[in-house]
């Protein structure tokens, strides 16, 4: 089990050491609106992630889960609190360093796929490589790889329209793969499939925190997949109630 030491100075934050935790949050405070309307979404949120670990957030709808994630992965700034990815003090990152964090850094999976309509799988695939700027021969041989290692090898000329839901989300693995991070972030990846496919999109997701060494957190209501993870964090009505 994880527990908060409390917040630490800016310094001590961004000179974690190589082999830290991936994640550290400390007491994260994030609300949207002012005065009687204001929402809290999180409410002194403290926890860490080790390396190479897959950590499932669960919750019920409105808990806090997509705004811990995009706090996490860059996406959005808190009100207070403090969040350092792999040693590195988000807060202490402009908007190019945080852009950088998420190209080189931290993939990310979406419940709604986000691959583009008109690329095939392996041009969505290469997506993150041309924005930055690999090698041509490199990211070719990359893209193949990528897409063996999630099964779909045979389907890289095909765009996202002619895929079904699991394999559209297999790209969107891939693509999340592509400019090898260290953290992936995944909200609700399973949202949008059945049973069956979700359950495979997990195993998938399971095996490649083990194959590629990557850390892996991802948000989801399914009480079957929480069984794949590492360890379990519940977020209710902005704060981790339970860790295990």
């Amino acid at each position: 089990m994880t527990r908060s030491t409390g917040a630490q100075s800016g310094t001590a934050l961004a000179e974690s050491p190589a082999d830290g935790p991936m994640v550290r949050v400390e007491d994260l405070h994030r609300s949207y609106g002012t005065g009687a309307a204001a929402v809290h979404a999180l409410r002194g949120v403290s926890f860490e992630i080790p390396r190479g670990e897959l950590v499932a957030l669960k919750g019920r709808s409105g808990s806090g889960k997509t705004t811990l994630l995009n706090l996490v992965g860059g996406l959005d700034t808190p009100d207070s609190g403090r969040i350092a990815v792999g040693g590195t003090d988000l807060s202490g990152l402009g908007e190019d360093g945080l852009l950088g964090l998420r190209r080189d850094r931290i993939g990310f999976i979406f419940q709604s796929f986000g691959l583009i309509p008109i690329l095939t799988a392996a041009e969505n695939v290469g997506v993150p490589m041309r924005l930055r700027g690999t090698d041509p021969g490199e990211r070719e041989d990359r893209v193949a790889l990528l897409l063996s290692l999630v099964g779909l090898g045979d389907h890289a000329q095909q765009r996202p329209g002619e895929l079904s839901g699991g394999q559209q989300q297999r790209v969107a693995i891939a693509r999340a793969l592509a400019n090898r991070p260290a953290l992936m972030i995944a909200d609700e990846p399973t949202g949008q499939l059945d049973a069956e496919t979700g359950l495979a999109v997990m195993q998938l997701l399971r095996a490649v925190v083990r194959s590629e060494g990557v850390t892996l957190l991802v948000a989801t209501h399914d009480p079957q997949l929480l069984g794949f993870a590492d360890r379990v964090l519940e977020l209710s009505d902005g704060h981790i109630v339970e860790h295990a």
